[in-house]
């Protein structure tokens, strides 16, 4: 069975823990470049001209201290999905990048 490549690929979810006024990202979620797995952080912010747009935040899991590849707090439901197989899917409309 060949394992799905996650390789340059992330996701990110909605912050279910974020109340009004908290300034912890509106997104959360995970990314991997090149093999090397980072967190991923966005808020959802305004320009000037009235433009919506995602402020990006990203660390590198293995630079947390302990090398700490979880967040404080977090559930493996806001990790990203890891799948065994590309016959995971059915077809490529249910993937989310």
């Amino acid at each position: 069975m060949t394992r799905y490549d996650n390789t340059n690929r992330g996701v990110m979810f909605v912050n279910d823990r974020k109340q009004d006024g908290d300034r912890k990202p509106d997104r959360t979620g995970t990314l991997n470049v090149d093999g090397v797995e980072y967190f991923i952080d966005g808020w959802i912010k305004k320009a000037q001209n009235g433009t919506s747009f995602l402020s990006l935040s990203v660390k590198r899991k293995d630079k947390q201290p302990g090398g700490n590849h979880e967040r404080p707090g977090q559930h493996s439901r806001t990790a990203a999905p890891q799948h065994t197989s590309r016959d995971d899917y059915s077809d490529d409309s249910d993937v989310p990048f």
